[in-house]
């Protein structure tokens, strides 16, 4: 399959590049992320995989995480897709922010007029992993996903539903529990249909539920003051539960807001708001996230 290269820069003696390239799956163009770290110049790497939000496109993270120096040191190839088809044609793709385009929600549509082109879990499952085995220096062996939002639904979803594909998954600020929440409802209904049993099989929570594949220790940061924690749509407790049930080991870490010791003439210290949904929230801990994969990619 063509690429077509869009970008390219020098980056921590690496290269953070952008790809073009026609999917047989969505059947549109596509455009991908890849940062390949100084290691890829002599060697085959491990790949990790992230998956972004709503709204976004593959720019969003390679411009804003400041993954990159983490992945040179580790050795990563870390691969960034965007969120949907574009430029579909459909009829009502573009109405609202999170449904249609850039709101694919990793999910195999099975409804018309979606069911033709919006197959991300299919696209992120097997087309994009194929391609980039083929035209980069990725051992197949060794690989990792992680996301935020509806990419942590989708990074959760795809590591559940496919034991032993992923060596590690993390996420930040995931969707847990989309059958119970508003975003999850109105894509999943939108995607596949009314019958919301058929959603339990894109649903992190469910899916834990009845995990029996090899072990997975999963991470998870979440900022506490998110606003969409507190409107209902992520829904975390619900996934915590479910693998504190099945004994499947999760790291969540609630991160905190922080206070500012005040200056001499005032009187009380002052309280700033905590972590939140954005980049800046993804940017503060992804490090740590680089390393948590790093340690099973280069075990």
């Amino acid at each position: 399959m063509a690429l077509k290269q869009v970008s390219s820069n020098k980056c921590f003696e690496g290269f953070q590049k952008v790809f073009e390239h026609d999917s047989a799956e969505l059947k549109c163009k596509m455009k991908f992320g890849i940062y390949l770290p100084p290691k890829a110049e002599t060697g085959k790497c491990p790949v990790l995989y992230w998956l972004s939000g709503l709204t976004c496109t593959e720019q969003n993270f390679i411009t804003k995480a400041g993954f990159q120096q983490a992945a040179a040191e580790h050795g990563l190839i870390v691969v960034a897709p965007d969120t949907s088809p574009r430029g579909c044609n459909i009829e009502g793709e573009d109405e609202s922010w999170d449904f249609g385009t850039g709101a694919g929600f990793y999910v195999d549509a099975t409804e018309d007029p979606w069911k033709t082109n919006y197959r991300m879990y299919s696209y992120i499952k097997d087309e994009l992993p194929k391609l980039i085995n083929a035209n980069f220096p990725t051992d197949p062996e060794r690989m990792s996903i992680f996301g935020h939002s509806m990419g942590g639904h989708g990074a959760l979803i795809l590591a559940l539903k496919n034991p032993g594909k992923y060596k590690s998954v993390s996420a930040f600020a995931p969707i847990c529990n989309p059958i119970q929440c508003q975003w999850g409802k109105k894509a999943l209904g939108g995607y596949l249909g009314p019958d919301a049993s058929k959603w339990e099989a894109y649903d992190a929570t469910q899916l834990v539920k009845s995990y029996s594949g090899s072990r997975l220790d999963i991470l998870i940061d979440q900022g506490k003051d998110d606003q969409f924690l507190s409107a209902g749509q992520l829904l975390p407790d619900n996934f915590i539960a479910a693998c504190t049930e099945r004994k499947i080991p999760v790291v969540f870490r609630l991160q905190q807001a922080s206070c500012f010791c005040s200056p001499w003439w005032l009187d009380s210290c002052l309280w700033f708001l905590g972590y939140d949904h954005s980049y800046y929230f993804i940017a503060s801990f992804i490090n740590d996230h680089i390393k948590h994969h790093a340690k099973y990619l280069n075990a």
